[in-house]
């Protein structure tokens, strides 16, 4: 029997690629079949394999149901070495392919103890293992350093403008930048004869644009040049279903030209007394996001904001090269924390790989 207060973990609280558990929540936030795992056994979970989502308990526990918790027979497999096996794209592949049900396809014991793999001998294991973990390790630390510096960024901005807010002066937007809407689709255009490609709201994260997928649209040589974006615009989104998405806003730096932009995009073209990159900081800031959900409007399920209440924005108007000094330390701190990612990336590759190789 469960206790209320006892560790819960469930399916969410494993991140996928990661042999850690990070977060849990307790037993009595869960009504339902548990399962009981002990300090050094594996949580896996079994449904929705194709996930890669398994953990080494750290602590005592109880978990989700939809896991699966597996005791490695140190005889045949060291509990060390038995996580990078079941992390194997080898083991993962199969576990996807035994498991039954199309919504939520799920393993059963009884089909996955019958799997058989070639393991190294014991002593292999342990030495692998050994170097297994060690990789893992460097790994944690570049987790920790990415926290450091996601941390250090968000403090950095919000002191900023604190500061900013408090001692120098605040301009409404629209009186030291131009905001328009762009281009309106319709199903009349499929006769005109300009066609230039455009953003839409997918195309603008917060603080960056996924430029992966571009659509285009026909238009008049009119609004092609009206709704042309100028390197340095700012994109605001002007709706969303979540509302914690409303108002993201990304800079757009040319990387396409001509590039035109969608009339549920707002653009925001910046005068000579606000940096792009500063504006873009300040509206994705806590204080900015403050400001835009707590104007928004909700119709039919979507959270919307207009161009009047964007323009009405007060932003702190800093001397220049302070506005500098910030975006500067954004974009080298930004920076570090993109080569931490990118190294953690190339190890997690590789460590993956050589799993791969041993498991045959």
């Amino acid at each position: 029997m469960d206790l209320p207060d006892e560790i819960y973990v469930g399916l969410d609280d494993l991140d996928s690629g990661s042999l850690h558990i990070r977060r849990w929540g307790r037993g009595s936030d869960v009504i339902g079949t548990k399962l009981r795992f002990r300090k050094g056994d594996i949580v896996f979970g079994r449904r929705r394999a194709y996930q890669r989502k398994l953990a080494v308990a750290e602590m005592d526990g109880i978990c989700s149901a939809h896991a699966m918790v597996v005791r490695a027979k140190p005889n045949v497999v060291l509990p060390e070495f038995l996580p990078f096996l079941m992390m194997s794209d080898r083991f993962m592949n199969r576990a996807v392919e035994i498991s039954v049900g199309s919504l939520s396809p799920t393993i059963n014991w009884s089909t996955l103890k019958l799997e058989e793999f070639d393991l190294p001998a014991l002593d292999q294991q342990r030495r692998m293992a050994e170097i297994l973990w060690a990789v893992d390790e460097v790994s944690l630390y570049h987790d920790s350093l990415s926290a450091v510096l996601e941390q250090t960024r968000s403090s950095v901005v919000g002191e900023h403008f604190k500061v900013a807010a408090s001692t120098g002066r605040r301009q409404n937007l629209g009186s030291v930048a131009d905001v328009s809407y762009g281009i309106t689709l319709g199903g009349y255009r499929a006769t005109l004869l300009e066609q230039r490609p455009y953003l839409r709201v997918a195309n603008v994260l917060r603080e960056r644009l996924d430029l992966s997928e571009i659509k285009t649209i026909n238009c008049t040589r009119g609004e092609a040049a009206r709704f042309a974006l100028r390197n340095g615009d700012v994109l605001v989104v002007e709706g969303h279903a979540n509302v914690k998405e409303i108002g993201r806003a990304a800079v757009w730096c040319g990387e396409l030209s001509p590039m035109l932009h969608q009339n549920h995009l707002m653009r925001v073209r910046c005068s000579n007394v606000l940096l792009p990159d500063y504006l873009n900081l300040y509206i994705n800031s806590a204080r900015g996001r403050a400001y835009i959900r707590s104007h928004a409007k909700s119709t039919s399920g979507l959270n919307t904001i207009n161009s009047t209440v964007l323009k009405e924005l007060l932003v702190p108007i800093s001397p220049i090269e302070n506005q500098t000094k910030l975006t500067t330390t954004i974009r080298q701190l930004d920076s570090a924390f993109a080569s931490i990612k990118s190294a953690q990336v190339q190890l997690r590759s590789w460590l993956r790989c050589f799993v791969t190789e041993v498991v045959v």
